[in-house]
């Protein structure tokens, strides 16, 4: 991949990455919002946006990008930290205003301001495109900055409606706002649909190119602060994890990666925040003896085991002694000391 072409694929990331963290805002902001036309503007622009992320992933496999791990890498903790922003603003996103009018003029503020940056993202992404002579990327962005212009224009629209209804609630005690014609039931069952349909539209290569990003450093801890931030206690490493108490739990997190550590981690800290449970983790947490560890099995660990210096040995069994303190691969550290 020449570097026009790794520097095109770097915007792209940058711009599916703040699609996938609108999705999760838009989803947020709609459930706050009762029926009516500023609601429908929202939801329209949400299929949009959605749209808009295939797209530019489509564009990002045309390019080829995850024949270079670095970029999936970069990409994949873009869509991570991006992802979990809109996860914990959600909830924020609720508590906002005085009044339900309040809370959706501050939402309607927040994103003018997110298609603010959408348009500044796509125009750059143009112009770069076009200085390299990427012509198809050029006319992707250039379409997608199209749907972004006009959905600002949209909520400046609305936004001196929104302050009146506002004025009405707190000033003169008129309030409109009805919580039971807001989104938030038609929001929570098209957020189930769509991770349900999600999972089973998974392929191997998706999955193939998630475990190669897994192989980038830092990747993996990234992917389960993600996970974590939107996972149920079923979803986790540890069977009926509410159930346990803090040191039943703390018995079991010597066995898990990384990857399982950070999702509990994030999980713990948004529910009971136990000191003995994040404190255990926080001493486990580290660096693999390389990318891509936590992921491999006993025999695949003693093969990368061959030939290794002392160093990488020592690494590699204090790790392990920590960790899952398999016997294979102890042993296998110590054939290998023992050459030395």
């Amino acid at each position: 991949m020449s570097q026009s072409e790794q520097k095109v694929v770097q915007y792209l990331n940058e711009a599916h990455a703040s699609e996938l963290g609108l999705v999760r805002v838009l989803q947020s902001q709609i459930a706050m919002t009762p029926r009516g036309a500023y609601r429908s503007g929202l939801e329209k622009h949400l299929d949009e946006t959605r749209r808009h992320a295939e797209r530019v992933q489509a564009r990002l496999r045309e390019l080829d990008s995850s024949a270079n791990p670095i970029q999936v890498g970069i990409g994949f903790m873009e869509s991570a930290v991006s992802q979990t922003f809109a996860v914990w603003k959600a909830p924020l996103d609720l508590m906002r205003g005085a009044s339900g009018e309040e809370k959706v003029l501050k939402n309607a503020k927040d994103a003018a301001s997110t298609e603010a940056l959408e348009i500044a993202t796509y125009t750059a992404l143009e112009r770069l495109a076009r200085e390299v002579g990427d012509e198809k990327t050029a006319k992707l962005a250039a379409s997608i900055l199209a749907d972004e212009q006009r959905m600002l224009e949209r909520v400046l629209r609305e936004i001196p409606k929104l302050a009146s209804a506002v004025v009405g609630a707190e000033v003169n005690g008129n309030s409109t706002y009805d919580v039971t014609r807001t989104g938030a039931a038609d929001a929570a069952r098209e957020t189930t649909q769509a991770a349900a349909k999600t999972v089973k539209r998974t392929s191997t290569r998706t999955k193939r190119t998630a475990r190669q990003a897994r192989k980038v450093p830092g990747v993996a801890r990234a992917e389960g602060v993600a996970k974590g931030a939107v996972a149920s206690a079923q979803d986790l490493p540890i069977s009926r994890y509410d159930d346990l108490t803090a040191e039943e739990i703390v018995d079991k997190l010597a066995t898990l990666s990384q990857i399982d550590l950070a999702k509990v981690d994030a999980y713990e800290r948004k529910h009971q925040d136990r000191t003995t449970v994040t404190g255990r983790i926080a001493s486990l947490r580290g660096n693999e003896p390389w990318p891509g560890y936590d992921e491999q099995t006993a025999a695949e660990v003693q093969g990368a085991l061959d030939g290794a210096d002392d160093e990488r040995v020592r690494e590699v069994r204090s790790y392990e002694r920590a960790h899952k303190n398999r016997a294979g691969v102890l042993k296998a550290t110590e054939r290998q000391a023992a050459h030395a």
